[in-house]
């Protein structure tokens, strides 16, 4: 029998005492003692959550044998990604309040009474290592707690009158708070045994999301994904029901058929289709589905243009740079992988690990995975490595692996290992192993097999500093991903002039790639998709295209953006003489507002959508957006007022908010008061006003930063632009057609625009002549972009054109 059974402990005590002779000691202390773990237990009142829902959860740590000293911590912490609420300690009778009270344990004959006065209980989103970073922290206050004595967490304490706390927003099968003791007080933490476990389960189904290809040439099949989700885009588990897909080319129904959603018995199985036999000789197609059994859902509409002049067999989406549970992601490598093909509905994925973090076992798991999800005709995968670099040593870099052979990673051929150092919660020591540090040594790396290696840098947290470039390594710059928009950062390399093309990924941490939803707070936006032009789907033809620069970048929609010159596309380098014609041909599916072309020195050509179909006399729309920063905490938190003086509100439409926490509302007769995130992209209100030409346009707010230290309530002014007040009148806006205010920051913006009552063009199709010139580099780039009216963008990647000069 164990050491540790209750008849042994009884033993061990009886001869313990014998040897000891006479002596005091609580009566029965000892073994009830020593039945605890040293350093605790924690126990919780919930195992299942709804995502995004609110409760009360009840975490009950037992002090363990070690007991707790004057002085000494507890800690609930949780990883960094995850978007729960933000906790508070100053409002008891206000949403996401924590408290920490004591109860004590059962005390034996002798035993005095532990002498705690009180605890202290904070937030810090920093409060523990990566990546279990967000810490609940209780202080014992003035005394000490006996082994067997209770803390008690409330999240969400609704005793005060409270709603309680607004869980994470997205589905992990095995959310953690992993609890840490601090038991004599040094600042020295243990980790209290057996983590918390919570399965974070969707809600109802609330829409359906239509994933696909945005074009094809004809007689290809266009295959097509659709999926429920409930109200923060968590994919639904499978129920009974029937799917009406119809397709349209112009006015005529070319299609209708009834699709039953899988019925299967596993509560972990997706609402999601698969439909791959759309007609593609028939012409352009508008895909309308339905849900009748689910009248609450709106029908889904999606776009397929048919063309046999199409530059490939069908449109092919790729998101690059996807995080599993084994470094800082959500859920397995293979749940990311399932998830990417059958609900975002892409081509190409790319299993992302940061470098530092990953075990060697981990990685080889992951790898594994790759090898068994990737399909040449179906679905594509690459493994893929992300160097950590601190933006000093270059910034974040991703190494995509294209080819079949294992990859140089962790440790190439002679046993070198390939990381930037070595640095994970497993570790056994506490030195840095230095590995691939700086970037210059990460190119070292891979330089001697280019074509077998995509390095890409982008901004997420340790953002990308363009003072370094390779051009035979580096060809692509993720420009959009869940951390925001970027495009002055693809703005910024084309100045500096580096032949290298737009990519947009994920950079998904949250188990939702393929253009995921966004959730609160750090991934505040969707995920992005690259766009390829290849010829066919498989590892040697996608990865050939993505280091030509045959690509378009995209804000997580299925939209296309194809420019050719001739017989060339974009991404391509070649000599022109005279004028260049570029043809142009954007995909959409919400509404072209505006595109523009750009070269070295910024913008050089622009068309309004509104403007051309007809500016309204009564509708016009407020647009703000932009960040405070370029790193990591970037965000603008956006509290706003607009006042329309001498004019009546008839009705206001939101764009671009991501979820439900970002909202609109009324108050009284001449106001709407608005709040937002930006994160790079932009929000927006459409209002209808009657008597335009006479009103006053009144617009103020403030700018808040992320709270990372201190009570969430408070406000957190941005220190640059902490408000902002615009007043215009309606004439002024009606003359102009647009204005523009700039807020400093990172493009931080206001903007009044006018806008039409025609429905805006899902594509838009045109020509464009660009002057070449000289420049220092030698060649002239060009690329397009463009927005959709929900602030949806895609981005061409550059032509890189040497102007030849006539004699």
């Amino acid at each position: 029998m164990s050491k540790n059974h209750p008849l042994d402990l009884t033993q061990q005590y009886q001869a313990l005492r014998s040897k000891l002779g006479p002596h005091h000691a609580p009566a029965g202390l000892y073994v009830q003692n020593k039945k605890l773990p040293f350093v605790g237990r924690v126990n919780c009142n919930v195992n299942r959550l709804e995502t995004g829902s609110w409760n009360e959860i009840v975490i009950d740590y037992e002090v363990g044998a070690a007991g707790l000293a004057d002085g000494g911590w507890f800690k609930a912490t949780f990883k960094f990604y995850s978007d729960w609420a933000l906790f508070q300690t100053s409002d008891p009778t206000a949403a996401n309040y924590i408290s920490a009270e004591y109860q004590s344990g059962k005390l034996v004959p002798g035993q005095s009474p532990a002498t705690v006065q009180s605890l202290s209980v904070r937030f810090d989103q920093k409060g523990h290592e990566r990546p279990f970073q967000k810490a609940i922290i209780v202080d014992v206050v003035d005394g000490y707690l006996n082994a067997g004595d209770h803390i008690i967490l409330r999240l969400g304490d609704r005793r005060g009158g409270g709603p309680g706390t607004r869980v994470q927003t997205f589905t992990e099968d095995r959310f953690r708070f992993r609890c840490y003791v601090d038991p004599l007080g040094t600042s020295r933490f243990a980790a209290v045994p057996g983590d918390i476990v919570i399965d974070m389960a969707p809600g109802a189904a609330a829409r359906l999301l239509i994933a696909g290809p945005r074009f094809v040439r004809s007689g290809q099949t266009a295959p097509f994904r659709f999926s429920l989700q409930d109200r923060w885009g968590n994919a639904c588990h499978a129920q009974a029901g029937k799917l009406l897909l119809r397709a349209y080319a112009g006015d005529a129904l070319v299609y209708e058929k009834t699709h039953a959603l899988p019925d299967l018995l596993s509560d972990t199985a997706w609402a999601s289709i698969g439909v791959d036999d759309l007609p593609s000789d028939r012409g352009d197609l508008r895909l309308v589905a339905e849900l009748p059994e689910h009248t609450h859902i709106r029908p889904a509409v999606a776009h397929l243009s048919i063309n046999d002049s199409f530059p490939a067999p069908r449109s092919y989406y790729a998101d690059l740079h996807v995080h599993a549970s084994d470094t800082v992601g959500t859920n397995s490598p293979a749940y990311n992988a399932a998830y990417a093909r059958d609900i975002g509905g892409i081509d190409v994925l790319g299993y992302t690990a940061n470098d530092f973090q990953i075990t060697d076992e981990n990685w080889q798991l992951g790898v594994d995975t790759v090898e068994e999800f990737n399909k040449p005709g179906h679905f594509v995968c690459y493994p893929v490595q992300e160097w950590c670099g601190s933006s000093t040593a270059g910034g974040d870099h991703n190494v995509v692996f294209l080819g079949d052979a294992a990859p140089d990673f962790p440790y190439n051929a002679r046993g070198e290992h390939n990381r930037t150092f070595l640095w994970n919660e497993d570790m056994k020591g506490s030195a840095v192993e230095t590995g691939r540090w700086p970037v210059e040594e990460l190119w070292a790396a891979y330089i001697d097999d280019p074509e077998q290696h995509l390095i890409m840098p982008h901004v997420g947290g340790r953002r990308y500093i363009p003072d370094w470039h390779h051009p035979e390594l580096e060809r692509l710059v993720e420009i959009a991903s869940s951390w925001g928009h970027f495009g002055w950062l693809y703005q910024d390399v084309i100045t500096r002039g580096y032949r290298i093309g737009v990519a947009a990924s994920g950079d998904e941490h949250r188990g939702r790639p393929g253009g995921g939803p966004p959730g609160t707070q750090v991934f505040g936006v969707h995920g992005g998709l690259t766009g390829v032009i290849a010829e066919s789907l498989d590892r040697r033809s996608i990865g050939r295209a993505l280091r030509a620069r045959h690509t378009w970048a995209t804000t997580g929609e299925h939209t296309a953006l194809l420019v050719h010159a001739g017989k060339h596309i974009q991404g391509d380098e070649f000599t022109h003489s005279g004028p260049l014609k570029l043809d142009y041909n954007f995909l959409g599916g919400a509404g072209w507002d505006e595109i523009a072309a750009y070269d070295h020195t910024g913008l050089i050509w622009k068309r309004n959508l509104h403007q051309e179909l007809g500016y309204s006399e009564r509708l016009i729309r407020l647009r703000w957006g932009g960040a405070r920063v370029p790193d990591r905490y970037r965000w603008a938190s956006w509290r706003g007022r607009i006042t329309i003086l001498n004019g009546t509100i008839n009705r206001f439409q939101s764009h671009g908010f991501e979820h439900g926490e970002e909202n609109c509302w009324r108050e009284g007769t001449t106001d709407i008061v608005f709040r937002s995130d930006t994160y790079g992209d932009a929000d927006s209100i459409d209002i209808d006003i009657t008597n335009l030409k006479n009103c006053t346009i009144r617009i103020e707010g403030t700018i808040d930063s992320y709270i990372k230290v201190g009570d969430p309530l408070q406000p957190n002014p941005f220190k640059h632009v902490p408000s902002f007040q615009w007043e215009i009148s309606g004439a002024s806006l009606l003359q102009e057609g647009g204005l523009r205010q700039e807020l400093g920051g990172t493009e931080l913006f206001l903007a009044l625009e006018r806008l039409t009552e025609q429905a805006l063009p899902v594509t838009v199709q045109g020509e464009l002549e660009v002057e070449l010139k000289k420049t220092s580099f030698g060649h002239h780039p060009i690329y397009f972009t463009g927005r959709q009216q929900d602030d949806s963008k895609v981005w061409s990647s550059a032509m890189f054109v040497t102007p030849v000069e006539l004699t």
